[in-house]
Formats: C-alpha cells, sequence, structure tokens
C-alpha cells in the first residue's frame, strides 16, 4: 500500500510515496526550498510541485510546523501568520486539484514524525511515556503515553532560561550562532533535562536532520535519566508519518491486519468531539496492531 507524504518545514518542503507495508519511502524523495515570506498560496505551490513531481494524483499526507486541529493551522511560529486560523486541509485539496483528485490530511509535523517513529522506528513496541523531538528550523515534539499520541504538543516553546527553549537549543540556532557540537550539546542536555523535569519520559527520540550526526552530539549529553536515541527514519520521519495519517483518514479507521480499512475497537474510539483530521491521527497510532504487518 502506497500514500504519498509531504514534509512541510522552515527550510524545505519534501515528499515522496510511502510504502506503509515497510514504513519506507517508496522513491526517492523530491524537495524544494520554502519559499520567503512562506505565504499559504506560495507554500502550497510548493506542496503542489512536490507532488506534481510524482504525477501522484491520490490520497496525500501533509505536515506543517504548527499547531493543527481537524484540518485547521492554529500557530505559525517559523512561517508566514496568514496560517494562523486557515483550513489548510481545504487549501491543499484544492491546490491538488480538489477531493476527486488529492484529498489531503494535514498534521503537526512533530506529530507526524512521532507517528513514524512509534510505529516503524526507535519508539516501537515501546510503552510509557516516549517523547519524539525534532529539531530543525525549530523544535518539534510529539508526546505518546503507551503508544497514544497526545497532539501538538509543542514542546519547543518551552521557557528555558527566559527564552523559547527552540531559539536556544535548535539546529537552527546552532548554525546561526556557529556553536561547536560540544557547546550545542550542552544546550540540548539542559532542555532534555527541563523536558525530563516535566514529563519523566522512559525514553527521547533526537529527529530531524541532525539525527544523521547522532554521533557527534549524542554522547556529550550527560545528566538525563531517559534513554536517549536517534531517531531511525531520520529526516523521512515527517513525510512517513504524513502518510500515514493520511491513509487512516482514508480508511476511516485504523486498516486491519491485512491492510483493508476496518473498524477500531470501541475502548480506541476518539472523543465524539474530535473532527475527522483529528481522529485520522489518532487512528494512526491509537491501534498499535493498525497497519498492514500488523499481528505478524
Amino acid at each position: 500500500m502506497k500514500v504519498f507524504g509531504v514534509d512541510i518545514g522552515g527550510s524545505g518542503i519534501k515528499g515522496a510515496p510511502v510504502d506503509l507495508e515497510r514504513g519506507e519511502l517508496a522513491e526517492e524523495r523530491h524537495k524544494v526550498l520554502t519559499p520567503h515570506p512562506a505565504t499559504p498560496d506560495a507554500v502550497a505551490a510548493g506542496v503542489k510541485e512536490v507532488v506534481d513531481h510524482f504525477g501522484w494524483t491520490g490520497p496525500v499526507g501533509a505536515t506543517f510546523p504548527g499547531v493543527v486541529t481537524d484540518g485547521t493551522t492554529r500557530t505559525a511560529a517559523n512561517v508566514d501568520k496568514g496560517w494562523i486560523g486557515l483550513d489548510a486541509a481545504a487549501l491543499l485539496t484544492t491546490r491538488l486539484g480538489g477531493a476527486g483528485g488529492s484529498p489531503v490530511t494535514v498534521l503537526n509535523d512533530a506529530d507526524a514524525a512521532g507517528l513514524a517513529e512509534l510505529r516503524f522506528g526507535a519508539g516501537r513496541g515501546r510503552t510509557g511515556t516516549v517523547i519524539v523531538l525534532t529539531l530543525g528550523t525549530g523544535i518539534g515534539s510529539a508526546l505518546f503515553t503507551d503508544g497514544r499520541l497526545v497532539p501538538n504538543s509543542e514542546l519547543g516553546h518551552l521557557e528555558l532560561h527566559g527564552h523559547d527553549a527552540e531559539k536556544r537549543a535548535s539546529t537552527k540556532a546552532k548554525e546561526d550562532e556557529e556553536l561547536s557540537w560540544q557547546h550545542w550539546a550542552h544546550r540540548v542536555q539542559r532542555y532534555l533535562a527541563h523536558v525530563e523535569m516535566l514529563f519523566s519520559p522512559e525514553l527521547f527520540v533526537i529527529g530531524g536532520g541532525v539525527s544523521r550526526k547522532a554521533e557527534k552530539f549524542l554522547p556529550l549529553i550527560e545528566g538525563v535519566s531517559a534513554e536517549i536515541v536517534p531517531a531511525q527514519l531520520q529526516n523521512n520521519a515527517g513525510i512517513v508519518g504524513a502518510a500515514m495519517a493520511a491513509y487512516a483518514a482514508r480508511a476511516g479507521e485504523p486498516p486491519a491486519a491485512d491492510g483493508s480499512p476496518a473498524a477500531a475497537a470501541p475502548s480506541r474510539a476518539p472523543a465524539p468531539s474530535a473532527g475527522p483530521a483529528d481522529r485520522a491521527v489518532r487512528s494512526a497510532v491509537d491501534s498499535p496492531v493498525g497497519w498492514p504487518d500488523a499481528g505478524q
């Protein structure tokens, strides 16, 4: 089963068809630069360029670097403020040809990465509290308890020593201030210690593009009790997680063990107030057996 995923970031928009049986990109991803200013129309044009590169016409999942509820973007820390309060799912669906062509499911970018890591990557099979952090233009976070996602946690905006944490410990902060790996690792360490104090996770999964260089900074982090590991899907996690959410939205409920749509167990149903897009995001992780290789 292949579904298209797009990851909208502060510096780039990248996407590819995803093999949801394996949790891997089915083709080499295509990337374009995020426009500046990153207005909704300009970013939508970038998403269309990425999708059109593959000639894709089916469902699409797209991440967004901010709070997303039921397809509407509520915050815009690292993109144009025109996104605030926008029905992003409707905008992208229209830009990609309407509901008959490529219906789009939109979710928070770190939540998407977290879904992928919990299902296919470093968090697979882990219980308790797991926090996936994506270090890039900002700091994204995905918070899980016993495999269930708490959407839109946005822990990159915690205050740390009088600043938004992401202004001090993101990859962008490292680059802008030309910090050494050791100096930056110390900032990341202080941030992780702060998050650990608040949530007591068993596991931190560190994602984003910098996860490819985990050996340069993770060994320098001390004094944190939780296990700290690099993301296995690295910078492709958001694409995979976006595709997962799009598949859940298309099926209406998590798929059965053979990959066909199936109703979720009543005990795992989302609250009645949840909209269809929120149900899709929760479905992607709420059913731990909810993907084509389930039960194997």
